[in-house]
């Protein structure tokens, strides 16, 4: 089972972060659906249609905006302006794989989306060497960075942290069981 309590009844500003590869937009997408929330993808703000990134600035502001509304659910690392999102979120979930698994998750991506952007999905695939790279290092080099944001910014928030796809997968039956009998 994931780490972290996971009750689910009062959730309605989610941030999911990880690597690359690590199942952010698959989760979000589940996660999005079962409990109705309005999910944006964070890719898909960053980026327009020919790779071309948003303004720094401007990326902060759109975020500002996101999370200033009342229900919500973004997933994206983007550590830069992750304080954004964990100053507002009431739960924040760590995708903390390691790097075969993400750098298997991105190559079964290509295969099935076979590169390019996929916004109906929130599917956005580019691989280059460096984004490899980022991949192999994330655990050394990154998660250090983000558990120092979590510790500064997200102490508020209820932390959820998976290392593996089956937890995920338990995370989303769980959600799935505890909404259900909710609804009733």
């Amino acid at each position: 089972m994931p780490s972290g309590r996971v009750t689910f009844l009062a959730v309605q500003r989610i941030a999911i972060i990880g690597c690359g590869g690590s199942g952010k937009t698959y989760l979000a997408n589940q996660l999005a659906g079962v409990l109705d929330l309005p999910l944006t993808h964070l890719d898909s703000v960053y980026y327009d249609t020919d790779w071309n990134p948003l303004p720094r600035e401007e990326f902060a502001e759109v975020q500002r905006t996101l999370v200033a509304r009342p229900r919500w659910l973004v997933e994206g690392n983007y550590t830069e302006t992750l304080l954004i999102r964990l100053a507002a979120a009431d739960t924040v979930i760590f995708l903390d794989l390691d790097a075969v698994t993400c750098l298997t998750g991105v190559f079964r991506r290509r295969l099935r989306y076979r590169g390019g952007q996929h916004a109906e999905d929130g599917v956005y695939d580019r691989i280059s060497w460096s984004f490899v790279r980022y991949i192999w290092g994330y655990r050394r080099t990154m998660r250090p960075r983000v558990h120092r944001l979590l510790a500064e910014h997200g102490s508020h928030a209820e932390l959820i942290t998976v290392t593996s796809r089956r937890q995920a997968a338990a995370l989303v039956a769980q959600l799935r069981a505890v909404h259900r009998w909710s609804v009733r």
